[in-house]
């Protein structure tokens, strides 16, 4: 019995540590990029605004161009407080333009050549404070009220952000296929996450097993229906951006496929960890109960879930896109030729495809949980006549 108990405590424990021993070798990883800069003869640090001249900014109804130019204090770096004079130059783009006032805090570029400085230019407002003062905020919140599984959840958080950007988008870059880059760090980050819930025990594998195989038909069917939309890549916000940058060779295309089951794969694993979860208590209440009974109540589980997992999709998608959809309608645009714009058909790619991951996540989960969870006959021989000596008496 206490070895039993410490083979359940290890296999429980035993995420936590492959999921640290993983973030640290992620942050030791090099990306191989470190030394793609653009200005080599430049330092990035921040600045305090000191003064601000307008005075050679075109105002043009809504837009403004020209330049703004900034009194600076450079804070950080080789030239830490000395007072230079910064540009701050506009495109005409609400988007992208931004305006500085005294106070504020600036990042900048330094251009030099040794020790004297030959240009500074003001790229954004500095927000890497308060961006670290919403982390830490959540990430309290999270402990407060989730205790371990808080401090679990923060882990596979990291680990999650740490994949994506030290192996996922490196991969991709270097010219790897992005669909079986994509699967690989799906199916690794699906098992590692689930762990941290379960730990490694039937559990894991059931929802695993489950979550993969949808994410799979995710895949498959993005795949095919990018293909019979004729979407191109290109179509992603800034792609272009990166065909010019040098990366010609890239296939924006299956780089896109590969985002469908990406960005559906979190949900995926939400819903097979529920169905999972309530089959576990339903067999652990009732061990007589066969696999076809349990998968029954996996279903029951999965379609009630369904009803709105399958809208959580429309949410996250479309929120980024409400002041086009406004735009469609000030201008009177009918509906058939919104529905056949491509960046339009892509989204709906995105959100509809995803659904099917959601859809057929249910069965396979509900099947998996049946097979990994329900008693084996042999158990459920042997407990039967404690059971009715038990009654007997």
């Amino acid at each position: 019995m206490i070895e039993r108990i410490r083979t359940k405590r290890f296999r429980y424990h035993a995420p936590v540590l492959v999921c640290l021993a993983a973030i640290v070798v992620l942050l030791l990883l090099p990306t191989g990029f470190e030394g793609a800069l653009l200005y080599h003869e430049a330092e990035r640090c921040a600045a305090r605004v000191l003064e601000v001249d307008n005075s050679t900014i075109i105002d043009t109804g809504l837009v403004r161009s020209g330049e703004q130019r900034c009194t600076l204090e450079l804070i950080g770096g080789a030239f830490d407080g000395e007072i230079v004079t910064g540009v701050n130059m506009l495109n005409g783009s609400l988007e992208q333009d931004k305006l500085f006032s005294p106070g504020d805090r600036a990042r900048v570029v330094v251009s030099h050549d040794g020790d004297t400085i030959t240009n500074v230019t003001m790229s954004d407002h500095d927000r890497l404070g308060w961006e670290a003062l919403m982390a830490v905020a959540f990430a309290l919140l999270l402990i407060l009220f989730a205790g371990r599984t808080g401090l679990r959840a923060i882990a596979s958080f990291v680990l999650t952000i740490l994949c994506l950007w030290k192996v996922l988008v490196p991969c991709y870059l270097k010219g790897y296929n992005p669909i079986w880059v994509g699967l690989a760090i799906t199916l690794f980050l699906t098992l590692l996450i689930i762990a941290l819930v379960y730990g490694f025990d039937r559990r894991c594998a059931a929802a695993v097993s489950g979550s993969f195989l949808g994410i799979l038909v995710t895949c498959v069917l993005g795949a095919v229906f990018t293909d019979l939309f004729q979407i191109h890549g290109a179509v992603m916000s800034y792609s272009e951006s990166l065909l010019y940058s040098g990366y010609s060779h890239l296939n924006l295309t299956q780089i896109f496929m590969a985002s469908i089951f990406l960005g559906a794969s979190g949900a995926v694993m939400d819903l097979s960890v529920d169905i999972t979860s309530a089959v576990y208590e339903v067999v652990e209440k009732r061990p007589d109960l066969g696999w076809r009974e349990a998968m029954r109540s996996g279903l029951n589980v999965g379609r009630a879930a369904m009803g709105t997992m399958t809208t959580t999709l429309l949410f996250a998608y479309s929120g980024g896109y409400i002041a086009l959809l406004m735009v469609f309608m000030a201008q009177g645009t009918p509906v058939e030729h919104i529905l056949n714009y491509k960046y339009v058909s892509a989204e709906l790619i995105h959100t509809v495809i995803g659904s099917f991951g959601l859809v057929t996540v249910a069965p396979f989960t509900a099947l998996c949980a049946g097979c990994f969870l329900a008693r084996r006959p042999a158990v459920k021989a042997a407990t039967l006549p404690a059971a009715e000596s038990t009654e007997g008496e």
